[in-house]
C-alpha cells in the first residue's frame, strides 16, 4: 500500500474518532448541567439552611467540625446534603431510643398501640430517616454529576489531541511523494534465485563442460 493512501485512511479514521469524541463530551457535558441544576432546584425548594456559626446545634463535637464550613448557608449542593444527612440527621437519629432505628421503633409501636409517644416517636425517627435518604440519594446523583464533568473535560481534551494528530496526518499525505510505499515490495524465493544465477557470470575463456 502506498503511503499516501495509508496516512488519508488513518487520518479519516483518526477524523472519526474526533466526531465521536465530541458528541460524547457534549454529551457529558449535559448530563453535568442537567444533574447538578436538577440537584440545586430541588433541595432549593426544600429550604434548608444550616445552624449560624457559633450557634448551639454546632457545638456537638459530632457536628461542629463537619457544618462549621457551611454555617448560615442555605443547603443547595451534593457535599452539603451528605454533611447534613451524615453528620446532623443522623447524629440526632442515633440520640433517639432505640438508636433511631426506624424498623426497631415502629415495631415497639405497634406492639403498643396505645403508647402514643411511641407512636410520635416513629412518626419523627420516619420523616428523619426518609429526609436522610433523599439528601443522601442528592449527594448520588451529584456526585454522577461531577463525574460526568471530568469525563467531558477529558473527552474534550483526548479530540484536541486526535485532531491535533489527524491534521498532521493530512498534512504529511500531501508531502509525500506518490510513488513511496510503506513497505518495499517483498522479493520471492523464485525472483531471488533468478537474481543470484544472474549475480554468477562464467569466466572469460570457459566453456561449459562437455563442450568441444
Amino acid at each position: 500500500m502506498r503511503r499516501k493512501v495509508f496516512d488519508v485512511l488513518v487520518s479519516a479514521g483518526g477524523l472519526i474518532i474526533v466526531v465521536v469524541l465530541l458528541v460524547a463530551g457534549a454529551l457529558l457535558m449535559w448530563g453535568y448541567s442537567f444533574t447538578t441544576s436538577s440537584v440545586h432546584n430541588q433541595l432549593a425548594q426544600q429550604e434548608i439552611f444550616f445552624p449560624a456559626k457559633g450557634s448551639a446545634e454546632l457545638a456537638s463535637p459530632k457536628i461542629g467540625p463537619y457544618l462549621d464550613q457551611y454555617a448560615g448557608q442555605q443547603l443547595l449542593t451534593g457535599p452539603q446534603a451528605e454533611v447534613w444527612a451524615d453528620h446532623f440527621i443522623a447524629v440526632h437519629l442515633s440520640e433517639m431510643p432505640y438508636g433511631g432505628v426506624y424498623a426497631k421503633v415502629s415495631a415497639a409501636a405497634l406492639a403498643d398501640p396505645s403508647n402514643k409517644e411511641l407512636a410520635s416517636l416513629a412518626q419523627t425517627v420516619f420523616q428523619g430517616t426518609t429526609l436522610r435518604g433523599l439528601l443522601l440519594e442528592a449527594y448520588a446523583f451529584w456526585t454522577f454529576g461531577q463525574i460526568a464533568l471530568l469525563a467531558g473535560i477529558a473527552a474534550f481534551v483526548l479530540a484536541g489531541l486526535m485532531a491535533l494528530l489527524v491534521g498532521f496526518g493530512f498534512w504529511h499525505s500531501r508531502r509525500v511523494p506518490d510513488h513511496v510505499e510503506i513497505l518495499p515490495p517483498s522479493t520471492t524465493h523464485r525472483e531471488s534465485f533468478q537474481n543470484l544465477l544472474g549475480e554468477v557470470k562464467p569466466e572469460p575463456g570457459s566453456e561449459p563442460a562437455g563442450s568441444g
